[in-house]
């Protein structure tokens, strides 16, 4: 009886944590799926015509923008690649706003053959939206300064590398004029993980074997009838 005892409780604790972990899950699902949605939203407001003097890294981020300047020289290089094309650059420029305040704008992708391409410079109108990319973690080479040529945006990095303020527009259409072979590279929402449903379900599952294990055992554990 002892034994049948403890086989209750182990599973009933058992089956509770593992129930609870994808109830968990769908409560984070939902939480995601809010973010998401504002996130959507601010992508796709009204834009700005003009850069606030004070932007906040959270409540600005995402803020779309119509801004008019001059896109600067030098221009730094991300590695990365694009599906269907295959590996090359992200074109990092700064931008001059008719105020004089620096800023950096993501041009977007060129393909490898193209990084020596002549790119528009001078008086342009752009488009897109207000970020603070940091890719950077504990793996991430070194740039070469030398040669501009970086392994990960790190706006503040790159801000201060090209006397900037450290704040990033990133392209969604290029500018009138643009050439060089650049195809802008869009802020959305796809590059943001929403698994919490397959957490879910895994969590549920374990549940489900769980319980079904615990039962063999329970059955298993009963004293046989006395003959």
């Amino acid at each position: 009886m002892r034994r049948v005892i403890f086989l209750l409780i182990v599973s009933g604790a058992g089956l509770a944590i593992l129930i609870g972990l994808g109830t968990w899950q769908l409560q984070r699902m939902t939480w995601k799926e809010g973010i998401l949605a504002t996130i959507e939203a601010r992508i796709h407001g009204e834009p700005a015509v003009d850069l606030p003097t004070a932007l906040d890294r959270e409540a600005d981020k995402y803020r779309p923008v119509r801004l008019s300047g001059e896109i600067d020289a030098p221009d730094l290089f991300v590695v990365t690649s694009l599906k269907d094309i295959g590996p090359g650059f992200r074109v990092i420029s700064p931008f001059t706003l008719p105020n004089g305040r620096r800023i950096l704008i993501d041009r977007g992708f060129v393909a490898g053959s193209d990084k020596s391409a002549q790119r528009l410079r001078g008086p342009a109108t752009i488009s897109g939206n207000v970020h603070w990319p940091q890719e950077v973690d504990s793996y991430t080479p070194a740039p070469d300064l030398d040669e501009g040529l970086w392994y990960a945006r790190d706006a503040d990095a790159m801000a201060q590398q090209l006397d900037t303020e450290p704040v990033m527009v990133i392209l969604n259409a290029p500018p009138a004029g643009e050439n060089g072979g650049v195809k802008p590279m869009p802020v959305d929402t796809a590059s943001i993980p929403n698994n919490h449903l397959q957490y879910a379900i895994t969590w549920f599952s374990l549940a489900f074997i769980w319980a079904a294990m615990s039962l063999y055992f329970l059955r298993r554990s009963r004293p046989e009838p006395k003959s």
